[in-house]
């Protein structure tokens, strides 16, 4: 594994604007990813998570996520350390729960699989279009990839996960429509609370559907704005 600065990322600044994440990239103000697929959301999906919402109960449903997000976003913090070479000798001895699902995708899904890094938490953008920041960009098993972490409270199926793959699709069409670059695959490296790590991968037209499907909710996304 080693670093290849083969792209400049362009430095980007987020806003929150009208409750969303816009990224500011190279003067313009762009929806995320995240925004455009929560504008989006199909009905059945929105009704699903009303009836999740209320079979726990509105507190406890918003203490979940809130836990989910912090722990996402140190188990995130420790595997950028990794890519970086910044993992030091201190926290060796730290065995939070974190820190342990961020081994895990270390381990099972980064060591000895990812051939080059290009960026991490990389800004990407199509311009006039959506902005983001990709977890990690490379090369990895040998193909351009864009990888992303997740975390989860239970283990996933690949019919729950569409979101992700909307979302890595959408990087791989920013970075190859800015960079000129050939992304074929996304991979999605996944640990649960209790640690259990699980890999999911797209590719080949299955990526190219997932890109399709995105656009039109970009297109959905500014008819919405439109309307509005």
């Amino acid at each position: 594994m080693q670093w290849n600065n083969k792209y400049i990322y362009p430095k980007s600044t987020r806003s929150i604007v009208d409750g969303s994440r816009h990224y500011s990239v190279n003067k313009e103000r762009l929806p995320s990813v995240t925004t455009i697929l929560k504008a989006t959301e199909s009905e059945e999906k929105k009704a699903s998570l009303q009836a999740w919402k209320d079979r726990v109960g509105h507190k406890q449903a918003e203490i979940i996520k809130r836990e989910a997000s912090s722990r996402g976003t140190s188990m995130h913090d420790y595997i950028e350390k990794f890519l970086l070479g910044k993992l030091n000798l201190d926290l060796l001895g730290d065995n939070t729960r974190e820190r342990m699902m961020a081994d895990q995708i270390i381990e099972n899904g980064l060591r000895n699989k990812l051939d080059e890094i290009w960026g991490c938490e990389a800004t990407l953008y199509y311009p006039g279009k959506y902005a983001g920041a990709a977890d990690c960009v490379g090369v990895y098993e040998k193909h351009e990839t864009i990888i992303d972490f997740k975390q989860s409270n239970k283990p996933k199926k690949d019919e729950w996960i569409e979101d992700y793959y909307l979302q890595c699709a959408a990087y791989a069409l920013a970075h190859d429509t800015v960079h000129g670059s050939k992304i074929s695959q996304a991979v999605i490296l996944l640990c649960t609370k209790d640690n259990i790590f699980q890999r999911f991968i797209i590719d080949g037209e299955r990526l190219k559907d997932f890109q399709n499907k995105f656009l039109e909710k970009v297109d959905q996304f500014y008819a919405q704005r439109r309307a509005n």
